[in-house]
């Protein structure tokens, strides 16, 4: 029996990491790699992309995010909070960065036009899916993970400091690494109130 909807309880926003990791670098690269090839897309687009960072380039990728965030938080109580957050997604393990190639759904946009409204919406479902997939990859590997947005903001400065692609726009970033703290239960609304049946 598959055990793919204890796996997806098993996700959680972890936000308390250590550096340590159950598995090795190679590992978690090969399952990133694994899971962005299998998670599916409209029209078989595949518009996901994924960059893993690891020891210093995620210390880079997060000392960024601090740098940026200063400019922006004037006072300075208040940064303390934000500088606690960066300072503890930056003693995870690593990071993946989620992108969008903006340059497949752009193509498809002029080859098939009756459909492109709905592109720019089908390329942020991929992404979602493929967040999920990792995620919830990464939590069966023992990894905790959460899933932050701090991009626009950031994107530039990122782009530039790994060469990454133009048309590649940053979805979100994930740190990850073995948890320090689980997160604490949370409240789900009943599945009656939210799946609706007909027919059954």
């Amino acid at each position: 029996m598959s055990n793919f909807v204890e796996d997806l309880r098993n996700r959680r926003s972890q936000y308390a990491l250590t550096s340590a990791s159950p598995i090795s670098d190679q590992e978690i690269v090969k399952l990133v790699e694994d899971v962005t090839v299998a998670v599916p897309s409209a029209f078989n687009s595949q518009p996901q992309r994924a960059v893993v960072l690891f020891g210093d380039a995620n210390q880079k990728l997060w000392n960024i995010v601090k740098e940026t965030l200063r400019k922006v938080v004037n006072d300075d109580e208040k940064f303390k909070a934000t500088e606690g957050k960066i300072n503890a997604f930056a003693a995870g393990h690593g990071t993946v960065l989620f992108y969008d190639d903006t340059d497949v759904t752009k193509s498809l946009q002029e080859n098939i036009p009756a459909y492109a409204a709905n592109f720019p919406g089908f390329a942020r479902d991929a992404a979602g899916m493929l967040q999920l997939a990792v995620w919830t990859a990464l939590a069966d590997k023992g990894l905790g993970a959460s899933l932050q947005h701090y991009n626009p903001l950031i994107d530039e400065a990122v782009t530039a400091e790994f060469g990454l692609p133009a048309s590649w726009k940053l979805q979100a970033q994930m740190p990850f690494g073995v948890v320090a703290q689980p997160a604490g239960p949370v409240d789900k609304q009943p599945a009656e109130d939210r799946v609706k049946v007909f027919g059954l």
